[in-house]
């Protein structure tokens, strides 16, 4: 098993910046691939990032290229997601997720075998 415990949402103002963190316990976490989705009210759950285990690859939605950026550090077990020049339409609640498949298509909602809770963005125009 995994716990995931995201952090780091809230309400920022259009343009600002927040950084999401997810902390990972229970297993190896340099061991999985992780990403970052997102769920905004009355739409499916989206792929917004991930990170290869070995961090060596990472991958993005195209509405955030340029402007969110993940991360990750093994021995703090935590990966980030770095949200700059945020935007309205990024309002969701965001979700981080580990897959242990390490070549898995990373986009994939069902790739994932561990979810956190969520925290909520909300960006005010």
């Amino acid at each position: 098993q995994v716990q995931l415990v995201e952090s780091g949402g809230g309400l920022v103002q259009a343009g600002g910046s927040l950084r999401l963190s997810c902390a990972a316990s229970g297993r190896t976490f340099s061991r999985f691939n992780m990403g970052w989705f997102r769920q905004a009210p009355g739409k499916e759950r989206e792929f917004v990032a991930a990170i290869r285990w070995s961090g060596g690859s990472t991958d993005y939605v195209d509405s955030v290229k340029g402007r969110f950026t993940i991360s990750r550090d093994n021995a703090k077990n935590t990966v980030y997601l770095q949200m700059n020049s945020l935007k309205p339409e990024d309002t969701a609640v965001y979700y981080c997720a580990a897959d242990d498949g390490l070549y898995g298509p990373m986009r994939r909602r069902d790739s994932y075998d561990y979810w956190g809770q969520g925290t909520q963005v909300t960006v005010s125009s």
